[in-house]
């Protein structure tokens, strides 16, 4: 317990400092990390809000819509950062005898600390909407923690693989680019054909968001706003995506853990 707890106050430092670097010599320093969310909210907001609300297909497009945005930006984000993070610290396991994945995990860290920051603008955007907490937005602290769960497995396997193929870095952008159409982020899932629900739902990020927003909503995000309960016939449905997390998460950590022998040398 002992380890554990040091290794954690050095995620919590390391990752504090790459958040703190990553604005040092911007002029409005911390500010930037709302830009980027509130940039793409505002694009979207002005082009889809209009025709939802006329078309009746979801209502609380504004809270539903940042939702979307900033679990795509902190999932995104967080892989994106992990993904070359062994690649730029080889010469800090060359030197240190410092255990590799701590390297990815610092760089999740830093991103995880830039979605709290973020969480901000979301609490102004409730208010203006006149949201009203609920005990169920509890439920929000275990579906954060899956999403992280599964973001730190996608981001171990992609940064364990781009060691030996640089090509991995180019596949993950065009795979985030089309993940923003594919996940739901600012239409609702139920205009979808019911194979397309499906397959959207096996992305355990997508049942995350989903049951995020009916929590935070209560289920009032409109009648074509679905979760993985009600894709695949029941609560258990649920399951599925969970599952993929679960396997995702542990296959990184034996194949990172296998790798992470040879990182040295092939830097």
């Amino acid at each position: 317990m002992t380890g554990i707890a040091y290794y954690l106050r050095v995620l919590r430092v390391v990752g504090a400092i790459d958040f703190k670097a990553k604005y040092t010599d911007a002029a409005l320093g911390y500010v930037w990390s709302l830009v980027k969310p509130l940039a793409y909210f505002a694009v979207l907001w002005l082009v889809f809000a209009h025709l939802l609300l006329t078309a009746n297909q979801t209502d609380d497009f504004t809270v539903f819509l940042l939702i979307g945005i900033l679990l795509f930006l902190f999932f995104i984000d967080a892989v994106s950062a992990m993904l070359p993070s062994i690649v730029d610290g080889g010469a800090t396991l060359r030197r240190l005898a410092f255990p590799p994945i701590m390297i990815p995990l610092s760089a999740s860290v830093a991103i995880g600390i830039t979605f709290c920051v973020n969480v901000s603008a979301f609490a102004v955007f409730a208010a203006i909407q006149r949201v009203e907490p609920r005990i169920e937005w509890l439920l929000v602290v275990p579906l954060l923690a899956e999403l992280y769960l599964f973001t730190v497995g996608l981001g171990l396997l992609l940064s364990a693989l781009y060691v030996r193929f640089r090509d991995v870095g180019q596949v993950w952008e065009l795979a985030a680019q089309l993940l923003f159409f594919a996940s739901a982020i600012f239409y609702p899932i139920g205009i979808l054909p019911d194979w397309a629900q499906k397959v959207a739902f096996l992305n355990p990020f997508v049942q995350v968001m989903q049951d995020i927003r009916h929590v935070v909503l209560g289920g009032a995000s409109g009648p074509n706003d679905l979760t993985a309960g009600d894709v695949f016939a029941g609560a258990g449905g649920r399951l599925i995506p969970i599952s993929i997390v679960v396997l995702v998460f542990v296959a990184a950590l034996v194949f990172f853990r296998r790798e992470g022998r040879y990182f040295a040398e092939r830097l």
